[in-house]
């Protein structure tokens, strides 16, 4: 990332854009529930440098990364801010079926100045993405949500899917309908946490 280095790794410029962003999520998420209100106090690391651990993963820079259920845009619209001060091209797409919620991730779009795509329909319904990149987080367990990350990912894309405490009893459950690889990194902000990296995904 471009400008000095701040917080953990993050350039002034990010962090910038990303208070603003933590400002209008206090401010909203007084009227409608975009988070936990009690992970609110900590939101810096319960989701906006949570969510930055998966810009870190990304393999490359991707033509296209699509988030799933963004809700308050966790990770994919604090992944797009990060990639526009890195000076990535890459698209983003924002799916996220609450109306209210689209109407905070273009607020933020609109004040941060980052240009996503919010499409505000079902993720099962929405026109197929074929993205590089798909995030999902606190979306559903790994059996409902490996659906869902094929029918927007290209042929050779990569899951960013942040996982906790039950990961292994859910890649457990998957594991006799599909094949992938799987990397898996600990979170740096929840020691019960993981980020599961799957790549190849194909029905078994």
């Amino acid at each position: 990332m471009s400008g000095p280095i701040v917080d953990g790794g993050v350039s002034r410029e990010t962090m910038e854009l990303l208070e603003t962003y933590q400002e209008l999520l206090v401010k909203w998420n007084s009227r409608i529930n975009l988070v936990a209100p009690a992970t609110v106090e900590d939101r810096w690391n319960r989701h906006f440098k949570d969510s930055l651990q998966l810009f870190t993963m990304a393999p490359g820079v991707p033509q296209k990364w699509c988030d799933l259920g963004s809700g308050a845009g966790f990770p994919g619209l604090v992944c797009a801010i990060a990639a526009k001060v890195a000076g990535w091209p890459t698209k983003f797409t924002l799916i996220e079926s609450d109306q209210r919620k689209c109407t905070f991730l273009r607020t933020v779009s609109r004040e941060t100045g980052v240009r996503v795509e919010i499409i505000s329909d079902r993720i099962e319904a929405t026109e197929e993405q074929g993205a590089d990149v798909v995030s999902a987080r606190a979306l559903a367990p790994l059996p409902r949500l490996l659906p869902w990350v094929q029918r927007h990912i290209s042929g050779n894309g990569t899951a960013l899917l942040p996982k906790g405490r039950t990961y292994q009893q859910e890649l457990e459950e998957v594991r006799d309908n599909y094949a992938f690889s799987l990397e898996i990194q600990p979170s740096e902000v929840d020691s019960e946490s993981v980020i599961l990296k799957l790549e190849s995904i194909r029905d078994a």
